[in-house]
């Protein structure tokens, strides 16, 4: 159910866009780059590119009227005149896409306040890379007071000694950055720890 009224979320804008569209070429254009920052969206839901979700809804719902409001102008140089069922279908355009963002705002910050407590462990992707010669034993999340993190048992193929697989990984040091932009404020960090009989990577988010 939530995904499919992610994919509704995403699409709406590209809906609005063509009930009010009124020429073939600009409309085109923008209902396409609409299309594409959908699908740019739908990625970052699904996971399938690693970003974090609430900043992506947030830019995406002030970019995208940003965008119609573009089209629109453009698409006023090329006509002088505007029927009146064209400028309801506007009033309506305006209404909803800030009922969208409103509703963007409040559940951004809503889901902020949550993962402020801890409570979503970062997906696979975030997870270092491996480099050849080096597989993937288990995998699981966990969760404490300082946050949830993501990890993973790995192995040598090449008969790598444990200090030679975290160089090799280059994981000597932890490395963090900041996972989101916006409302996201969290830190993403990444490494390797020895545990006596294989090493362990893991990705954790945390403050």
């Amino acid at each position: 159910m939530l995904t499919v009224l992610g994919i509704l979320f995403a699409v709406a804008p590209t809906a609005v866009w063509t009930a009010i569209a009124r020429t073939r070429l600009i409309g085109f254009a923008i209902g396409a780059t609409l299309l594409a920052g959908a699908g740019l969206l739908i990625s970052v839901q699904q996971v399938w590119i690693h970003a974090s979700r609430p900043d992506a809804h947030l830019v995406f719902t002030i970019l995208a009227p940003v965008l119609i409001v573009c089209g629109a102008g453009l698409e006023r140089r090329h006509e002088s005149s505007r029927p009146p069922e064209w400028m309801v279908r506007r009033n309506g355009a305006i209404g909803f896409l800030g009922m969208q963002f409103a509703l963007t705002l409040v559940v951004g910050l809503w889901y902020a306040l949550l993962i402020s407590e801890g409570s979503e462990a970062p997906p696979s992707k975030a997870l270092p890379s491996l480099p050849p010669g080096i597989s993937m034993i288990s995998e699981g999340t966990s969760c404490g007071s300082g946050g949830c993190w993501r990890f993973a048992k790995v192995a040598s193929r090449d008969d790598l000694s444990r200090p030679e697989i975290i160089r090799a990984l280059g994981l000597q040091h932890e490395r963090c950055r900041r996972n989101g932009w916006l409302l996201d404020q969290r830190d993403l960090c990444v490494g390797a720890r020895d545990n006596g009989k294989n090493v362990t990577i893991y990705a954790s988010l945390g403050y």
